[in-house]
């Protein structure tokens, strides 16, 4: 899930963010092998992000079903990318990416991932992504709204600076009426187990037997899924920054509170110690009740900003969730802070910047968040409840103010198509998961829950720290050293690892690659 506002959507958050997953029981049933039709490679479009074009990345559709239970159909389209890297007599098959989400488009991932590969791993994998359906040059879903009624602290469900959930309550009516209104069949059929099973389509199309798989935050849900539904089809699973499958949606947004508020003491422990040039604070505890002096300044008097326009206090609340997705995006946070209290230039990331993609509507992003929220698992329909919860998170997770405890248009959503597909340990023993003790996207009590879910058929990893996504070359830890050496030779590490990250990072990876 990505930060957005007036000015535009843009193409970095959460991817975070998270994942839905839902506790029903009935699983279902995979899609019968078809002969698939031959695929036509062109070159890719525009990167919505700005970022070059690798001319060696290859672009292609792949035609789904609309609706599983119908396959003879309606169809929508898939658009897929390969980035060819493996080398003849060495070559393993295709390494699939997901951006997380859900709703983010994911197209040109192989080129962004492939900097972070050591070549072990280029040799074996063609690097494979694709926009998930109803995303980005996938055929895309509509709420029929423009980008500047989608408020960020509004479609995240930030509450009133008193704490009233009003607010929230019209604009998911709103939402979920006007999604449902502007939608049209795809809306109801944009699901993570049809993702999954648009996935298996994929891995049909392109010629192979089985798919190695590499995601993060909402990513692994999707991959869970597909492990699920498809086990004989999987060959190496890398999972990272998980949450729990076989819980419902409103329970995976309710962790993002607790969440939050303990990533802030890593920042609060950074900014404490550039007490001299920053001034949040000298301790810990110091820059915690400035920060949310701050907030509550901002939530009376908002400050405008020359590209974001005015910034009120859930708005800044916000920004710093997004930005303590990775250490090295702190800094902007303190940019932030200064320019917020009257001591700094106004910060401009460069997200903000982001224009629309041409023939992809303006609120694709959150469409497709919606329709997956609210078609895999039910939510809640007492007002009331969230109006308690709330309250309750409120007081103990000042940081985000209790936004992830609060209503969403699910709440005014009918019921999921089909049960959510449970996540079992039955299939092979092929899935590391990765995961830090503080993410404050998929905390570490989710991955729990993946990894007791999957029993046998895991290994898991775990990192000291609070990057969203422990798999982090330029943050490198014995986490990246397993997946590499996972996915290169196929070794699952013995036993469950715990350990901090390493004491320095490699010369030769020297980029910073943002949290999607």
């Amino acid at each position: 899930m990505r930060l957005r506002g007036p000015w535009r959507t843009v193409g970095a958050a959460l991817a975070l963010v998270l994942a839905g997953a839902g506790a029903g029981t009935g699983v279902a049933q995979a899609a019968p092998e078809q002969r698939p039709r031959p695929l036509v490679w062109t070159d890719c479009p525009a990167d919505p992000s700005g970022a070059p074009v690798d001319p060696r990345l290859r672009c292609t559709t792949v035609r789904v079903p609309l609706d599983y239970q119908n396959p003879g159909g309606r169809t929508i389209e898939i658009a897929v990318s390969r980035l060819a890297t493996a080398k003849p007599g060495v070559r393993r098959g295709i390494l699939v990416h997901n951006g997380g989400g859900p709703g983010v488009a994911s197209l040109h991932l192989p080129t962004a991932q492939e900097a972070g590969y050591p070549q072990e791993v280029r040799d074996r994998y063609d690097l494979v992504s694709f926009d998930p359906r109803g995303v980005g040059r996938s055929t895309p879903v509509s709420c029929g709204r423009s980008a500047a009624s989608l408020p960020n602290e509004l479609v995240f469900p930030f509450p009133a600076p008193d704490g009233a959930i009003d607010q929230n309550v019209s604009f998911a009516r709103q939402l979920a009426r006007d999604c449902l209104a502007n939608g049209g069949e795809l809306i109801r059929h944009l699901t993570t187990a049809n993702t999954a099973r648009d996935l298996d389509r994929i891995r049909a199309a392109l010629g192979e037997s089985k798919i190695s798989y590499r995601a993060a935050s909402y990513g692994t849900y999707l991959g869970a899924v597909y492990a699920e539904l498809f086990p004989g089809r999987t060959d190496r699973f890398v999972l990272d920054a998980n949450v729990s499958p076989n819980v419902t949606w409103q329970d995976r947004l309710a962790s993002w509170d607790p969440a939050s508020e303990l990533r802030f003491e890593d920042f609060a422990a950074w900014a404490a110690e550039r007490d001299a040039t920053l001034r949040f604070g000298a301790t810990p505890a110091a820059v915690r009740a400035n920060y949310l002096a701050l907030a509550a300044k901002l939530d009376r008097t908002p400050v405008t900003h020359p590209v974001a326009g005015p910034v009120n206090g859930n708005l800044w609340r916000a920004i710093y969730r997004f930005d303590s997705y990775h250490e090295s995006l702190f800094q902007e946070i303190a940019d932030w802070w200064r320019f917020l209290a009257d001591d700094g230039a106004g910060p401009v990331p460069y997200w903000w910047l982001v224009k629309g993609t041409p023939g992809v509507p303006e609120d694709n992003d959150v469409a497709a968040l919606v329709a997956v929220l609210c078609g895999d698992t039910p939510a809640p329909k007492n007002l009331d409840r969230y109006q308690r919860k709330v309250t309750e998170s409120r007081q103990r997770n000042p940081i985000v103010a209790g936004m992830g405890a609060n209503v969403w248009p699910c709440a005014f959503w009918p019921a999921p198509l089909e049960p959510a597909v449970r996540v079992t340990d039955r299939g092979p023993a092929n899935v590391l998961l990765l995961q830090t003790t503080r993410d404050p996207a998929t905390p570490l009590a989710g991955a729990l829950g993946m990894r007791a879910a999957l029993g046998k058929r895991a290994r898991m990893v775990t990192v000291d720290g609070g990057n969203h996504g422990a798999y982090d070359p330029w943050t490198p830890s014995c986490a990246v050293t397993a997946a590499d050496r996972f996915l290169a030779t196929g070794a699952l590490p013995e036993r469950d690892l715990f350990c901090r990250p390493d004491a320095t990072a490699p010369a030769a990876r020297t980029a910073v690659v943002r949290p999607s």
